[in-house]
């Protein structure tokens, strides 16, 4: 099993990731494919006159500030336009692709954070109305009743609360949940950057290889932005079961093959890890 999540930044070549897809598909391979559509979504909440906010946790992770409003746009882009616009492209390509938020049938589930602490200006705030949350379960059986029935399964953020509440989630970290589920042999995150650098932004400064324990070490030194949380959906996946993580390139050719290839950071779980 192979899970394959594809950000939203700027750059990605969705039809190359499309035709991996497919390729994969036909020679028999399951696979899930979850996405996200950042980038898109900033745009049409500027269009409509409702900018997007982002907020820093007191540990360094970046976020988007998500009231009901926000909410509503990330959903009318994510699930909306960018998730069944991909679908249309597999089915082109011939894979039966099934397009689901971690709404539907409760595919993505977890614990509404009631209160959230950023840092503004150097001083902590708390915030209350913050619609985020955590993905702790997946419906395992639902996907693989997709997948046994022919289909592969498109998802993508928002996930639903314990208490039935739409909520944004990080995609990184539920791609990282859904594939710990599976206990899947590879998870592929991929972004509009070839993984960790050494020297941001210099991408001849990839880190090539990454072991679960020195995940911490390496964000805190070089990972910029969204980086550190891609890392730690990794570290949440090879802890969890998972074989390999590859954080790789989707702006060029075969994007997907490429990181198969072991082309990005590859981050494998530590050697006692390895042993359980």
């Amino acid at each position: 099993m192979i899970i394959v999540k594809v950000g939203g930044g700027e750059g990605i070549n969705y039809d190359a990731v499309c035709d991996d897809i497919a390729q994969l598909w036909r020679e028999g391979q399951q696979l899930i494919f979850v996405h996200g559509g950042s980038h898109r979504t900033n745009q049409v909440a500027e269009a409509l006159g409702h900018p997007p906010q982002f907020v820093t946790s007191p540990s360094g992770y970046t976020s988007r500030l998500t009231d009901r409003a926000t909410l509503e746009i990330f959903q009318m882009v994510y699930c909306g336009q960018i998730n069944k616009t991909l679908v249309e492209r597999l089915q082109r390509r011939g894979v039966n692709a099934v397009g689901l938020s971690g709404i539907d049938g409760r595919i993505w589930q977890g614990p509404r954070k009631k209160v959230i602490k950023v840092v503004e200006n150097g001083r902590i705030r708390v915030l209350r109305s913050n619609l985020t949350g955590k993905v702790t379960q997946v419906n395992h059986s639902l996907l693989q009743n997709l997948l046994h029935a022919g289909c592969l399964p498109v998802l993508t953020p928002p996930a639903i609360s314990f208490d039935g509440e739409a909520m944004n989630v990080d995609g990184d970290r539920a791609a990282a949940a859904t594939a710990a589920a599976f206990r899947a042999d590879e998870l592929l995150i991929l972004s509009n950057v070839p993984g960790v650098l050494r020297q941001f932004p210099d991408e001849n400064s990839l880190i090539s290889q990454i072991s679960a324990d020195q995940i911490e070490c390496v964000s805190k030194e070089f990972a910029e932005g969204r980086m550190r949380i891609k890392l730690l959906g990794a570290r949440e996946a090879v802890t969890s079961g998972v074989r390999r993580v590859v954080l790789g390139d989707a702006r060029g050719r075969q994007p997907i093959l490429r990181a198969l290839d072991g082309l990005g950071t590859v981050i494998i779980p530590t050697q006692a890890e390895e042993a359980a």
